[in-house]
């Protein structure tokens, strides 16, 4: 649209042209291509799928001028238009179609069975399994060309988008020859979305379910939340909150689930279901929801005979239960394993599963929270049905900034343990705080049990390698939303990006995700890729620091879990405040798991727990999480404790003026719009890490009575001060 505007005019020209209603039709024109201009901004909602164009030597060589592939099923087509979306966009020129390779610079993408030219190569795609892949560079008929081989349909669509990553990261596809395939089965986000659109513990807007307009109206952004999964593996979604609501499983929420799946599905995605235990009572008319009763046990077939009708590769069932309140077995006596095998039950027949989720306390207060999930779940190890998967949160608590792995990997080598892990950012600043969460997840999976001696990693227990299992799983807390930029922050896509590909190959290099993505949502420019890295790998242990480094854990604000609550005591349990987990009185810090305190160090195979129970090997970033130790412990920098700890807090606060600083000189190389948000929200990060800082060491000094370390400023405003401050409608609490 353009507008042509006279060089030179009359007076009566002028009144003639700008009458009241031209100079309206004027206005609304210019509205209109302001409209357009801004529509061209980059506002974050193409994620990592942007297919900017690339540098001219890279689009050279990664010039690919045919395309072969076949679009005859829905996931070839969804192939087919990325290939066709994603080369035109790096490379500036759509290719070419054909049914066959007969020139240079062709891309043949299929199965044996969709591509005879693929089956004439013959190449080996043993070991692939249904979702892994080939990409090989051959030689066709003379005619140098790349090949995307897979068994499955879904197999060529995950090679499909490896390949345009090699070209969004600036790879030239000349010698490849790449074999992938997934390490672990289920990959799957959890959304705790409400069927009112409200997202537990979600910060970057309403739920992205639209309930009340489906199944009539299927919002194109289900289409693109499927692309942007299959691009990074995830090939399942469970889409409400753990804390379910029976209703999904009524007549008219189960037509707009088959609605939702069926965008999903020609990405490869399944839909799965949290399900209230107490359903039958609550939607069924039942008396009980006791598992073992007969009636009980109907209904659930009934239901899961009904929900198959509709979404005949429904994935099955996550569950919630006698947690925080939720209804589940143990309100009739009955074990986990009890109610976990009667849904198993019903979906075993249609192929389905159920993630029975380990995050449990008793109504009791505990001797030690850390515990108990433990204590209720070794036991049942080996009783579960095979369609069971138990879901553990990575560590004992609660999705800390840093905490051990939990103690169940390798405690129950009978039964399929699938990872929790959070994406979104509910102890880790929220969606304002900069906090890549790759390396927490790399930490975790890292991590040594020992059960079965050294390299007994969590990750080979979530593989199932460690034990024979060939049902594995892995699940990421969505932090997605309705923000145009998903995440709220753009930097939050990156955890989202991160969980995929870890999820797909537990052993891949935080680092090096991080450069991925780099690369594919700003710049391939190492001008750019190499400061934007060092932030984020720099990120979450600023968080750690800031928040409360050397094993703290536990200590924000009530409810909510926004800014420090170290002080935060009373109410209806004390496992839900800040003095339970870090005991601090005048002596010391820290709570005693030692064999001489909760004794939580021997859930532990022998090794660890030979570790963690002596104060001079634990490794410090647990220390106060294993140890109550005096404020002048030695520690290994040479100063005692409290000096330690306080100056952790400044190196926190530090890092994030540092990562501004950076952030600051890379304008002019991050598109506007992008570089405003992120510039803005690093400033609040700042402002709140100097707060956490300030209130914490307030707190912490009136315990302890110690001066501070020489050269350290004193919080500029008394303990009360902070303690005062209130945050009724801080984001994503519980309702």
């Amino acid at each position: 649209m353009s507008m042509m505007l006279p060089l030179t005019h009359s007076a009566g020209e002028t009144r003639r042209m700008w009458s009241p209603r031209s100079l309206v039709a004027a206005m609304a024109s210019l509205a209109l291509l302001a409209a357009a201009v801004t529509a061209q901004a980059e506002d974050g909602y193409d994620l990592w799928l942007r297919y900017a164009p690339a540098s001219a030597d890279t689009a050279t060589t990664a010039r690919i001028r045919q395309l072969v592939s076949p679009a005859a099923t829905p996931v070839q087509m969804a192939a087919q238009r990325e290939l066709l979306r994603g080369l035109a966009g790096v490379s500036g020129t759509a290719p070419a179609q054909a049914d066959r390779v007969n020139r240079a610079g062709a891309l043949l993408v299929g199965t044996p069975a969709s591509s005879p030219q693929i089956a004439a190569l013959g190449l080996d795609l043993e070991g692939l399994g249904e979702e892994g892949y080939r990409i090989r560079s051959v030689d066709i008929g003379g005619h140098a060309a790349t090949v995307v081989a897979a068994n499955n349909d879904v197999g060529a669509l995950y090679g499909s988008f490896h390949l345009l990553r090699l070209l969004q990261t600036g790879r030239p596809l000349d010698g490849l020859d790449i074999r992938e395939a997934p390490r672990v089965a289920l990959r799957v986000l959890n959304h705790w979305d409400n069927l009112d659109r409200y997202v537990e513990r979600g910060y970057s807007g309403q739920s992205i379910w639209d309930w009340h307009r489906l199944p009539g109206w299927l919002d194109p952004r289900y289409t693109d939340y499927a692309r942007a999964n299959a691009s990074i593996g995830i090939n399942g979604t469970v889409l409400n909150n753990v804390n379910a609501n029976a209703e999904v499983l009524t007549p008219m929420y189960l037509e707009k689930v088959a609605a939702i799946a069926g965008v999903l599905r020609p990405y490869g995605m399944r839909v799965y279901l949290s399900a209230r235990f107490s359903a039958p009572m609550e939607i069924g008319g039942l008396a009980t929801a006791d598992p073992l009763d007969a009636g009980v046990q109907r209904w659930w077939r009934a239901k899961a005979d009904e929900i198959y009708a509709l979404i005949p590769d429904f994935g099955g069932f996550l569950v919630k239960a006698n947690s925080e309140g939720q209804p589940g077995p143990q309100d009739y006596g009955r074990s986990h394993a009890d109610g976990a095998n009667m849904l198993a039950d019903a979906v075993a027949p249609h192929g389905g599963v159920v993630m029975w989720r380990a995050f449990v306390y008793s109504d009791e207060e505990p001797v030690d929270r850390a515990k108990q999930a433990w204590n209720e779940f070794v036991p049942l190890d080996g009783t579960f049905r095979d369609n069971v998967l138990v879901q553990v949160k990575n560590g004992p608590i609660d999705f800390q900034p840093r905490e051990p792995f939990h103690p169940l990997f390798g405690a129950m080598p009978r039964t399929p343990l699938m990872m929790e892990f959070q994406i979104t950012k509910e102890y880790l600043g929220f969606s304002t705080h900069l906090a890549y969460k790759a390396p927490l997840y790399e930490e975790v999976l890292d991590a040594d049990t020992h059960v079965q001696g050294p390299g007994s990693t969590v990750a080979r227990v979530i593989d199932g390698s460690l034990d024979g299992h060939a049902l594995t799983g892995i699940a990421g807390v969505a932090n997605i939303g309705s923000d145009r930029n998903w995440s709220g922050s753009h930097f939050d896509q990156a955890n989202w990006y991160a969980f995929g590909r870890l999820a797909w190959n537990p052993e891949l290099s935080s680092r090096d995700i991080a450069a991925e993505w780099t690369r594919m949502t700003f710049s391939n420019d190492a001008a750019v890729v190499e400061p934007v890295v060092g932030m984020m790998m720099a990120s979450r242990e600023a968080v750690v620091d800031y928040t409360g480094a050397l094993g703290l854990h536990h200590v924000m604000g009530r409810g909510h879990h926004y800014g420090p609550g170290p002080w935060v005591e009373g109410g209806p349990r004390a496992d839900w405040t800040s003095v339970y987990f870090h005991r601090a009185d005048a002596n010391g810090i820290g709570f005693d798991r030692t064999r001489r305190g909760s004794d939580a160090v021997s859930q532990y195979a022998p090794p660890v727990a030979e570790v963690f129970d002596d104060v001079a090997r634990t490794p410090e970033q647990f220390l106060l999480w294993f140890h109550h130790v005096p404020w002048t412990h030695r520690m290994r920098s040479g100063r005692p404790l409290w000096d330690e700890l306080v100056l952790r807090y400044d190196r926190g606060v530090s890092a994030v003026r540092d990562m501004r600083a950076t952030w600051a000189d890379l304008d002019g190389r991050i598109d506007a719009a992008r570089h405003a948000q992120v510039a803005a929200f690093l400033a609040i990060q700042q402002d709140e890490a100097q707060w956490w800082r300030d209130a914490s060491i307030a707190y912490f000094q009136s315990i302890s009575g110690l001066p501070l370390p020489a050269g350290v400023a004193p919080p500029p405003h008394p303990l009360e001060h902070y303690k005062a401050l209130e945050f009724p409608h801080a984001p994503g609490d519980t309702q």
